[in-house]
């Protein structure tokens, strides 16, 4: 049962609006979906393998037609044709091309958002430290593990200055050390002024989430401010409130 939290205040504007959204495919993948995603936020989409995260996500980078409802973004139908460059979208699969260099994908895709000369460079040289993949710009992409083409299409995510990073379990197989850098660098993206919606089947990175949407069996268990939902199941880790939704959601609701 879904367990509504905050509602966005007046200068709050969303990012990211959702109401009333169902996915049907041969089955309902979700259902009856409805959130908000304020701006220069690090919200993060949690629930385990199979819950609907990435079938959430593609409806919202406009690549899941089946869906009904309202999804919008940035005030416009979601997959909108002026989207494509305010928009960031890094999915599970690598992204990248795999028989030409680290620098060379970078390069390339920086081009194709219109960065020449000097600036390219500079985006360049600025991703390729923001992910940890310097010592390996010259390295082919074919060689890399699959950490590290991940990693890559991370990068080509951030060449540019999106207004929304959507970004689908971007940390899975990497060490905890660049785990805790690259949340890091979320947090930073955020205080630009970037709105970083990411998702995670690891419960304990919803703690380094400012907003949560907690989504099980493709039904959202709840959605708004992580300090709130703690406050709201009398937890102090997400894992546990989302643990308590689970086994006691109808003692939550009128709360």
């Amino acid at each position: 049962m879904f367990v509504p939290l905050d509602a966005l205040s007046e200068n709050q504007q969303p990012v990211v609006r959702v109401d009333q959204m169902t996915v049907v495919r041969r089955r309902v993948v979700l259902r009856n979906i409805s959130f908000a995603v304020p701006m220069g936020s690090v919200t993060g989409l949690l629930g385990p393998s199979g819950s609907g995260k990435t079938t959430l996500i593609r409806t919202i980078v406009g690549l899941q037609a089946r869906a009904s409802g309202t999804v919008e973004v940035l005030g416009l139908p979601a997959g909108s044709a002026s989207l494509r460059r305010e928009v960031g979208y890094v999915s599970q699969a690598p992204s990248v091309y795999p028989d030409v260099t680290v620098r060379e994908n970078l390069r390339y895709f920086a081009s194709v958002l219109g960065l020449r000369g000097e600036p390219r460079a500079q985006a360049v040289r600025r991703v390729l430290s923001d992910v940890d993949l310097t010592a390996l710009a010259g390295t082919v992409v074919g060689r890399l593990s699959g950490g590290e083409r991940s990693r890559v299409s991370l990068a080509v995510a951030f060449l540019g200055t999106p207004r929304l990073l959507v970004l689908d379990e971007p940390t899975v197989g990497l060490d905890p050390v660049l785990r805790r850098d690259l949340w890091a660098l979320f947090g930073r993206q955020a205080r630009h002024g970037t709105t970083v919606l990411v998702s995670s089947h690891v419960m304990d990175e919803a703690d380094r989430c400012d907003r949560l949407l907690l989504l099980r069996e493709g039904r959202l268990l709840a959605a708004g401010d992580r300090g709130e939902l703690l406050a709201r199941t009398g937890t102090v880790r997400a894992e546990d409130a989302f643990l308590r939704l689970v086994e006691a959601p109808h003692s939550l609701e009128a709360g």
